[in-house]
């Protein structure tokens, strides 16, 4: 039988409405999931604030929030190794997940999910099942980079995805890992809780012209490698740089940043066009390397979050503002814009949660 569930619906730059929604049962091979978290990203705030990402168009309505855990209400027949209460996560695989339905209550998920179980004993939180999905971008950005035990990594940007790239590069077995942002408080909080090992604020100039914002993107290559330079640690550039803003600035930088034959990690979406020292990069032999999404990262994820003897940093210190139902997404939307909060308090993941 079909059901109704209310769907949060963007039909335009920050015209965001909640519209009535029919949900037919789960076919033969598909769950029904019934979402109890849902992270807003950077790339659902672009969606909500331009209507657009980069070089992605929106061109019809549709619903936004992709990190999303939650409960199975409903099993097809055909499907094996899920039952009804399990606690699973969403992996979006393609670009269709665009267009699935809203994850609501109720929600549906058809083409362009993959269903993941949280764990054997449902131990993940759907808080924490959430966070996967950025999680995996930041997994997928140190398989790209190719992270060497006692390695050196730039983080540009310490935002959610940015914390988790830092982290992730710990992980992976970097052994100097800086991050870098435009707020004090967030390379504070990525210090204090265990996501980098140093870091520094990116000064709030702009250059006139492309040599002088060249000179500014060079002198903030050079803060970050003074920032790396510690004890018996000669100052040199780092192996990896992880750019997480957009910015074309900090894109800048990481080459600059990058040791000969060292890579750079585009994870950011900003301007669809930037410039770009490439002569930089290739006289040095710097790869730069894109990346979009993540390919086969819930496994390592899942068995991160669950494994209470993992290095990880507390992740539950990353969901700074969580608000109860669709009727809040407006208000969500627009705390994910801000950098703190009415009380002063730090913005960093903020969440949707029903049910």
């Amino acid at each position: 039988m079909s059901q109704t569930c209310r769907a949060s619906v963007l039909h335009g730059p920050k015209d965001l409405r909640l519209e009535e929604r029919t949900l037919d049962p789960p076919s033969p091979t598909e769950l029904q999931i019934a979402i109890k978290a849902t992270g807003l990203c950077g790339s659902d705030l672009h969606y909500y604030q331009h209507h657009r990402n980069g070089d992605i168009q929106v061109r019809e309505p549709i619903s936004l929030g992709h990190e999303s855990a939650g409960l199975v209400v409903a099993v097809g027949v055909q499907v094996a190794g899920f039952e009804v209460g399990d606690h699973v996560a969403l992996e979006d695989y393609d670009s269709g997940a665009l267009r699935r339905p809203f994850p609501t209550s109720k929600g549906l998920f058809k083409t362009g999910s993959i269903t993941r179980r949280l764990g054997a004993t449902n131990n993940v939180s759907f808080e924490i099942g959430a966070l996967l999905e950025p999680l995996s971008v930041a997994i997928q950005a140190c398989r790209r980079a190719q992270i060497a035990r006692g390695s050196s990594t730039v983080v540009f940007g310490a935002g959610a995805v940015g914390l988790l790239c830092a982290a992730m590069s710990k992980m992976a077995g970097s052994s100097n890992v800086i991050i870098a942002d435009i707020q004090e408080r967030r390379v504070a909080f990525a210090k204090e809780h265990g996501f980098a090992h140093r870091g520094f604020t990116v000064p709030l100039i702009r250059g006139a012209d492309i040599e002088e914002k060249l000179q500014m993107s060079k002198e903030m290559a050079a803060l970050a490698i003074q920032t790396r330079k510690t004890g018996a640690v000669l100052q040199s550039e780092f192996d990896v740089a992880i750019e997480c803003t957009g910015a074309e600035a900090c894109t800048q930088a990481a080459i600059y940043a990058t040791r000969p034959g060292g890579k750079v990690v585009i994870v950011g979406m900003g301007a669809p066009t930037q410039t770009l020292p490439l002569s930089a990069a290739a006289l040095r032999e710097v790869d730069i390397l894109g990346t979009f999404r993540y390919a086969d990262t819930y496994p390592q994820a899942i068995q991160l979050v669950a494994d209470e003897r993992s290095s990880l940093p507390d992740l539950r210190r990353l969901v700074t503002h969580c608000y109860d139902g669709l009727e809040c997404a407006e208000h969500a939307f627009k705390m994910a814009g801000r950098t703190n909060d009415n009380d002063g308090n730090l913005v960093l993941k903020v969440m949707i949660q029903s049910g």
